[in-house]
């Protein structure tokens, strides 16, 4: 149960409670004149806070039905009084305040989701940004169960923004943020934590399942012509903590993107006459 759906039966449990006071201070001290019965506004805007306008406004016909049912039940009270026109703006006025209360609830409460969302999601790539990753992180850790962290780092994005522009590398970092949560498992965690550096939670057996899930994700994106390379730490084999992980994935990652780069082959040469300017053959890298 999360604290937000606590947080509001506690609410409605605390409306009904209202409901019942109200209702029995009524019927044992209510006199003309005295006004107990306002305080089912406070019932009504308790229930509406918590549920909606359209609860609200039953809220306010609930309250209306108890004021009336508390007037036949207290000697008191002329039962006279019940058929008139104040028990009918009664009826208004406590269903409207239900409504009002629970519309501006759910409009504010819309408003905080938005905002939470905003806050824990990157603007660009709509991945949970680095805050909302640590956190998911850390409640990896308390669950106390094995899983990996990946830090992968896109290669070749400094060169999209310097020959086509920092719009077309915004472009290239949505699009692998889309193949990254294509390649991701069911339950696996995705997050952009920097310019061009994401990572991954994942829940795994060991090392070599860590290892084969990385090497899954960089082929998977290498046939989308997308080129990334990737360093992963798993919990708790290497380490106990947010930071220790954090350590070690990263030098795993540097040190992957410094083995792929001695890898590579060596850009292949093409000789280009110089005869116009007089020169012999000079030697060029084919790009």
């Amino acid at each position: 149960m999360s604290a937000a759906t606590s947080h509001r039966r506690l609410v409605i449990g605390g409306s009904v409670a209202s409901y019942g006071v109200v209702f029995g201070a009524f019927l044992l001290w209510e006199r003309p004149g005295l006004g107990i019965g306002h305080f089912y506004y406070l019932a009504t805007a308790l229930l509406a806070l918590a549920a909606g306008p359209w609860l609200g406004a039953v809220g306010g016909v609930i309250a209306t039905a108890l004021f009336s049912l508390g007037t036949l039940l207290n000697p008191y009270i002329p039962s006279a009084e019940l058929f008139t026109a104040p028990t009918l703006i009664r009826l208004v006025t406590f269903a409207a305040i239900g409504a009002l209360v629970g519309a501006f609830s759910r409009s504010n409460r819309v408003l905080v989701e938005r905002l939470q969302v905003a806050a824990e999601r990157d603007f660009l790539t709509n991945l949970l940004n680095a805050r909302a990753f640590e956190a998911a992180l850390e409640r990896r850790l308390t669950s106390r169960r094995p899983f990996a962290l990946a830090l992968g780092d896109m290669d070749g994005l400094k060169r999209i923004n310097d020959e086509r522009g920092h719009a077309a590398g915004n472009a290239a970092l949505r699009e692998l943020a889309d193949a990254l949560v294509e390649s991701a498992r069911r339950g696996d965690v995705v997050a952009r934590v920097g310019g061009d550096e994401f990572a991954l939670l994942a829940s795994v057996a060991d090392e070599d399942d860590a290892r084969g899930l990385v090497r899954r994700i960089e082929e998977e994106l290498a046939t989308q012509q997308v080129r990334m390379s990737f360093g992963s730490a798993v919990y708790p084999a290497d380490g106990a903590s947010a930071l220790t992980l954090f350590r070690i994935a990263e030098a795993r990652l540097y040190d992957r993107k410094l083995l792929r780069k001695r890898l590579a082959p060596a850009p292949a040469l093409k000789l280009v006459a110089g005869a116009a300017h007089g020169n012999g053959p000079a030697v060029r890298a084919r790009s």
